[in-house]
């Protein structure tokens, strides 16, 4: 259960980090309004971090069985997506730093703040394919806990929550630095490192 938990906070972490347009708004929405309306905010991108994992971590156990005869050849097919994802993350970090752009910030209430935020995250399809294939090439053709498997996704969650209610928290007193052309690409890039050190985990296994 450790090693799921373990698992479920790097890969919460790693999804996560990279502060781009969803952080940026996050950020400045809380400078702008309340925090109470910052968190909210943040439960809805953690939320649908979360509804990732679940979906990642139930579809991975429901065709362990029928992927098992080829679990090596997935292994290195889910690392090198991550890599791509990787790659596509600090490349846009990149060309962000060098024109970046801005958009302005219309004050929301708590509910609204969560319920777009949710949205907004769920429609990014980096997230789910970055969750399917971590758990399923890690855990290709091995039968996994039903405990762990919920470890890892409130593992997920919380690593997530936890990063973007730091976002929240921190937006009056941390937003220009944060949101700022050299810190988003700061955290971008150690979020492609995370991805990419978990890649290479996959195949070493």
């Amino acid at each position: 259960m450790s090693a799921a938990l373990l698992a479920g906070l790097v890969a919460g972490y790693g999804i996560a980090i990279p502060v781009g347009a969803v952080g940026t708004y996050l950020v400045a929405l809380s400078a702008r309004t309340s925090l109470r309306t910052g968190l909210s905010a943040a439960l809805g991108v953690a939320t649908a971090d979360g509804v990732y994992a679940l979906v990642a971590v139930l579809g991975g156990a429901a065709i362990a069985g029928v992927i098992a005869p080829v679990a090596t050849p997935l292994r290195w097919i889910s690392a090198a997506v991550l890599i791509v994802l990787a790659a596509h993350g600090a490349l846009r970090a990149v060309r962000s730093h060098r024109a970046p752009a801005t958009r302005a910030v219309t004050p929301l209430a708590p509910g609204r703040a969560y319920v777009s935020l949710l949205g907004i995250t769920l429609v990014n399809p980096a997230t789910v394919v970055y969750f399917t294939a971590l758990v399923v090439g890690d855990r290709a053709g091995v039968e996994v806990p039903v405990l762990d498997q919920a470890v890892f996704v409130l593992a997920a969650f919380a690593a997530s929550a936890s990063w973007q209610a730091a976002l929240a928290g921190g937006g009056a007193l941390l937003g220009r630095v944060l949101t700022g052309r050299r810190g988003r690409l700061v955290t971008a890039l150690v979020s492609s490192a995370v991805i990419t050190a978990l890649a290479v985990r996959l195949v070493l296994n």
